[in-house]
């Protein structure tokens, strides 16, 4: 959803010819697959982390617009909230420094962001979800000022028909109604992305599948929302509710939700494109008017407009991504599994085990998803969402076991097998990994420390409100001082 879209009304008509179109698309990238016209010779990875936006006493401030104007860097772009701002970090290649190279250029955008955001008397938190939200932040007048949010909110609640029902039960439980999508706005995330050849897709994109739990246990960032103690993660079952446009009658039929961890494993990335395209329809037929077989034919790279707003319109957990750079195209792995925060350096950790741990399993000689279901992968991700770092979590070979154990056992020899393929300097890994290894040893996350601090504040007579405010106001301290949450007191 980052393209601008000016077009606020459609008519069937138009959403007939853009069905056509977004076939027409579908067909020239599997030409193109088949064609081998994809830049993979050397893979670049990415990072984009959602913040949120504070004053002084740690409550949201709706300042989007007037901080975007203050830190006026192309790199800082609006997000779906006027609490939130969302920062692209360039891509690397991650040998020579690559992890140190983005750690660096994160810590001094987000240091040079944060003086600038202060003279607007607002402050940047990197957290899964705003704590200090209200009820009162959930209406539409926060959405935004740009158009294609309301457009967006709008078509979903069109195709839902009636209010979003937000319902969460955990440690306490939450029912809410809305209005908008706005609730969305509260899931604050770190995406990371991983540039592949077509024929290394399937392997990549499964491989994430597979350690989307575990990644969720490590690094759960988002224990409350709207006053409430719920899941470790709580973006995840937020998200799926505030962008369902099915109706209870739909979700009783099985039609499958825009917030998807997916059915199966893939065989190729052609495999996903279809899927979003015979499942789901157009949330926002915005019809381009360039001809993608024509460009094909005249020896350019045709944009496929059509399908990569569709795309964009469907929140897969590992998203496919179809790009063009430079007039070359290519193919991205989109993990949008992680919370934003709690620092930089957990950040830099979480990505590090990330590259490292789906790379080897990628290029391992027997495929990890030959020996687990699908179902047992996603349950595992629905597990972690819940209890974070506690979950236990299936593993073939092994069985139960907790996520901390798995990842001191199996899968940090693994990460620094996969960073060691892409070129990553060994005190980079030592370092990074090393974060990893103390969070599984102190069973200490940002959600963890959280609920424990808060539960801290109100066990010395403050009322919960007030109690979200104080932790959050020690967060921030923390978060700025850079130091990896699992030595947070």
């Amino acid at each position: 959803m980052g393209e601008e879209v000016s077009q606020q009304e459609f008519s069937r008509a138009d959403r007939t010819r853009h069905r056509e179109k977004v076939r027409r698309c579908l067909d020239v990238f599997a030409r193109m697959l088949r064609e081998s016209r994809f830049d993979a010779d050397d893979p670049m990875t990415g990072l984009e982390i959602e913040l949120n936006l504070v004053d002084a006493a740690g409550d949201p401030s709706l300042r989007n617009t007037e901080v975007l104007e203050a830190v006026a860097h192309p790199d800082f772009q609006t997000e779906l909230g006027q609490f939130n701002l969302e920062i692209n970090v360039p891509p690397k290649t991650l040998a020579g420094g690559g992890l140190t190279a983005f750690e660096e250029g994160l810590r001094t955008s987000l240091n040079d962001a944060e003086a600038k955001a202060a003279e607007v008397d607002t402050h940047l938190v990197m957290i899964g979800i705003l704590p200090t939200l209200s009820e009162g932040h959930m209406s539409p007048d926060n959405l935004s000022a740009n158009p294609r949010y309301r457009l967006l909110s709008d078509q979903i609640l069109a195709a839902r028909g009636e209010d979003i029902v937000i319902d969460i039960a955990a440690a306490e439980r939450l029912v809410t109604t809305a209005d908008s999508i706005v609730p969305e706005a509260a899931c604050t995330s770190t995406q990371l992305h991983i540039q592949v050849s077509p024929d290394q897709f399937a392997a990549y994109w499964n491989a994430s599948q597979a350690i989307a739990g575990v990644q969720l246990a490590l690094g759960a960032n988002a224990p409350y929302l709207l006053g409430k103690e719920l899941w470790s993660e709580t973006r995840i079952p937020l998200f799926e509710q505030a962008t369902d446009t099915r109706s209870e009658e739909l979700k009783s039929q099985g039609v499958r939700p825009r917030v998807w961890f997916g059915e199966r494993w893939a065989t190729s990335v052609f495999d996903l494109f279809e899927e979003n395209v015979r499942y789901f329809p157009a949330l926002l037929p915005v019809i381009d008017n360039q001809d993608p077989l024509a460009e094909l034919d005249a020896g350019r790279t045709p944009t496929l407009a059509e399908l990569r707003l569709h795309n964009g319109t469907i929140y897969r957990w590992n998203r496919p991504i179809y790009d063009v750079v430079d007039g070359e195209p290519h193919l991205r792995v989109e993990n949008r599994v992680l919370a934003a925060g709690p620092t930089v350096v957990d950040t830099m950790a979480n990505a590090a085990f990330y590259f490292g741990v789906a790379r080897a399993l990628a290029e391992h000689e027997r495929p990890l998803w030959s020996q687990m279901s699908f179902s047992a992968a996603e349950e595992n991700f629905q597990t972690a969402a819940q209890t974070g770092i506690e979950a236990q979590l299936y593993w073939p070979g092994v069985g139960q076991i907790s996520a901390t154990e798995l990842v001191l056992r199996r899968l940090l020899p693994l990460a620094r097998k996969g960073l060691d393929a892409w070129g990553a300097a060994p005190e980079e890994s030592d370092r990074l990994l090393g974060i990893i290894e103390q969070r599984c040893l102190t069973g200490r996350n940002g959600a963890s420390w959280f609920t424990d601090r808060v539960h801290a504040v109100e066990a010395a007579g403050t009322g919960r409100s007030d109690a979200l405010r104080r932790a959050l106001l020690d967060y921030v301290e923390r978060m700025h001082a850079n130091e990896p949450v699992h030595s947070w007191d």
